[in-house]
């Protein structure tokens, strides 16, 4: 009885394992893809297509530590010029209804209030999923990195 019982456990921890990594890739790759959205979105000026990606409560720190919040993303987002703007180096680990993206940004250009740009810096975005099933950034942090 009790090895019978064992090795229902272990089948069943056989079965389960790989289930949960594959959920776990599955929201890596469609976090990734929320993040490449919201760059292709940035590079382009369109705040419309990145508003559904932040929550309502969303909260950003920029690279020098000022915090705003998502309106002010948004409406920075709007008219910017850009000769480059790309994001590379895209990590993300799933914890239940919580990712963390972990990525590099490069850019030069005029962002959408006209201030000139021409940096690189690494960020950190949290996700979460709602109660709707969509998943919607909730805090993002920049860094500069020297060249």
């Amino acid at each position: 009885m009790r090895r019978t019982t064992v090795l229902t456990l272990f089948a069943l921890i056989w079965f389960l394992l790989p289930l949960s990594l594959l959920a776990q890739t599955n929201v890596a790759a469609a976090i990734a893809h929320l993040e490449q959205v919201w760059a292709d979105a940035q590079k382009a000026g369109d705040a419309a297509n990145v508003a559904p990606l932040l929550a309502d409560s969303f909260i950003n720190t920029d690279v020098d530590g000022n915090r705003s919040g998502k309106s002010e993303l948004l409406s920075n987002l709007k008219g910017g010029k850009w000769e480059h703007n790309e994001i590379s180096d895209v990590k993300v680990m799933a914890y239940g209804d919580t990712a963390i993206a972990t990525g590099a940004w490069s850019g030069k250009g005029v962002d959408g209030d006209g201030t000139k740009i021409d940096r690189n810096e690494r960020w950190t975005d949290t996700w979460v999923k709602m109660k709707d099933g969509k998943w919607q950034c909730v805090a993002s942090q920049q860094t500069s990195v020297k060249k």
